[in-house]
């Protein structure tokens, strides 16, 4: 005989498996269901480098700090924190109330305590060359090894830096920072990324990859809500991987998803106006928010002549890159295919709604079709005579919008023929230097500006860092790393926009717009998070 609470169980997992709602006895049980689109390759937070790993392991682990809705950074695993008087040495003090989730390699298969030992394993995982983390660059240039991570005792633990860096804080919000427990990962090995252990609100429960994962409310969770109760309050996560967004959008209206990020172009304009408003066909029928997302939508080209397909690619030559990034209409752009939903991208790498962003300041590209066919008289191909294709590799969720900039470089006589490629596939060409010229965005890991210059430090070059462009300056190494000593929020700002300004002078990037998050709920839903990261925070949920 099952006891009420297995049975329970047992009718819950039974209806997440089939999509549905639990009945009976189990009806108040809640689950909330969620589309990934892009896929998901794994649960380990040392490789949480696309936004559907971060989602997911933002259920699963707890870092030492969190962040909130208006970006600001407070405690999480670590109660209070000191800096010493040189800026060198972190002190983390920790609660003594935070379990892993219960798992067989425990003792009795409870979940032990976490301390300051399993902070300095996780971390010192992400810079060991065997883990090959893509992570690693969050301390790789900042610490001299792992012994800068230090245990004092079970509730005190250091990070000792090599030179101040004053957006630490920050970098440690994001989810490469999780905690795991040293014997989970190490019995697993590879396998940990679909056997996660963590502290968070959610445990892991089931997947079946391309299909479904289940995650079950962790009834030993740690956090309470404001009135003092235990969280999280849903029951249950499920999690679809319906690659094509307008099947999606279809399960979301049939209210077969809760939450429904992002909107296509194919049905984009049922939804909403071309002024960003929601259509009268959809008014009402659920929530719709848009907000400043730290996002910027950009179009890469690899300009490390070392790369052997570089060497014979039209766009090494600056003169060519300059004029694909005054060819672009990018009013035109954000009006008619995304529905208003951005802001041109007028200024640099670092993305509007981030601490230091100045468009007075950082110059980038604004539409001149003149300048661009005069860039090219300059550059040898006058009209565009001789000057041979490039090809421009995006994914099918996309090609509208890549569509539209090959009809505008075609317009001042630059010729581009679009590769579609699958969406991890497209990622994992662009990690390793394989594809000239790509769309691509980065979102920020961390609520610094210097998240986003670091993608154009020379230290950080594949296969060390997420320099997926191979750019190389030295003047901005140097104040890139003169960042690092200033503590003075405003001064580091005006670094900042040094930098964005020499990368955006030599071109390895077209920014194309800084993006605006557009998010649908179920109206039975509250409780729910809105922040520029599109952080998915689900353990204050509640569904009716």
């Amino acid at each position: 005989m099952y006891s009420y609470k297995q049975y329970w169980l047992l009718l819950l997992w039974a209806c997440i498996m089939a999509g549905c709602r639990p009945a009976d006895d189990s009806s108040h049980k809640t689950i909330f269901s969620v589309n990934l689109d892009q896929g998901l390759s794994s649960l380990d937070p040392a490789f949480a480098r696309n936004q559907n790993a971060v989602w997911m392991d933002n259920q699963i682990y707890n870092g030492l700090v969190q962040i909130n809705d208006s970006l600001h950074v407070i405690p999480c695993v670590a109660k209070t924190w000191e800096l010493s008087a040189d800026g060198t040495i972190y002190t983390f003090h920790l609660r003594n109330d935070v379990r892993f989730q219960d798992d067989a390699l425990f003792a009795g298969g409870k979940g032990r305590i976490a301390t300051a030992a399993d902070f300095a394993y996780s971390f010192g995982r992400l810079i060991d060359p065997k883990v090959a983390s893509s992570g690693s660059w969050i301390f790789s240039d900042k610490v001299t090894g792992k012994e800068a991570f230090v245990a004092l005792n079970d509730t005190t633990f250091q990070i000792r830096l090599k030179q101040p860096f004053p957006p630490l804080l920050s970098v440690l919000t994001a989810q490469y920072c999780s905690l795991v427990p040293r014997e989970v990962v190490e019995h697993y090995g590879k396998d940990f990324r679909s056997h996660p252990v963590g502290t968070g609100p959610f445990k892991f429960k089931y997947w079946k990859e391309g299909e479904v994962m289940v995650l079950l409310k962790n009834e030993h969770y740690w956090e309470k809500d404001k009135q003092g109760g235990p969280l999280p309050h849903l029951d249950a996560i499920r999690s679809t991987f319906i690659s094509d967004k307008q099947t999606a959008f279809m399960e979301f209206i049939k209210k077969k998803l809760d939450f429904f990020n992002g909107i296509d172009g194919s049905y984009r304009d049922d939804i909403l106006t071309k002024s960003g408003r929601v259509t009268k066909k959809y008014k009402g029928r659920f929530k719709v928010h848009i907000a400043p997302y730290l996002n910027t939508e950009y179009l890469g080209i690899l300009v490390d002549t070392n790369i052997a397909i570089v060497k014979n690619s039209p766009l090494k030559q600056l003169k060519i890159r300059q004029a694909v990034n005054y060819a672009i209409n990018k009013p035109n752009m954000i009006k008619f295919l995304r529905n208003s939903t951005g802001t041109p991208g007028y200024a640099g790498f670092i993305p509007q709604g981030m601490p230091g962003f100045d468009t007075a300041a950082v110059h980038g590209y604004r539409y001149n079709p003149e300048k661009a066919k005069q860039l090219l008289v300059e550059a040898g191909f006058p009209g565009g005579k001789n000057l041979p294709e490039v090809v421009l590799s995006t994914t099918t969720s996309y090609r509208d919008l890549i569509e539209f900039i090959q009809g505008e470089l075609q317009k001042v006589g630059i010729r581009t023929r679009v590769e579609l490629v699958q969406g991890a596939s497209l990622r994992d060409l662009i990690a390793k230097n394989g594809v000239n010229f790509f769309r691509a965005s980065w979102i920020a890991d961390y609520p610094d500006a210097e998240n986003y210059l670091s993608v154009f430090y020379g230290k950080n070059k594949i296969p060390f860092g997420p320099n997926y462009t191979g750019f190389h300056n030295r003047q901005f190494d140097a104040l890139f790393e003169q960042a690092y000593r200033i503590s003075d929020n405003q001064q580091r700002f005006k670094l900042y926009q040094q930098m964005d300004n020499l990368m955006m002078q030599q071109s390895p990037v077209v920014i194309l717009y800084y993006d605006k998050l557009v998010n649908l709920y179920q109206n039975n839903l509250s409780g729910y998070s809105i922040n520029p990261l599109n952080l998915l925070i689900l353990k204050n949920v509640k569904k009716e």
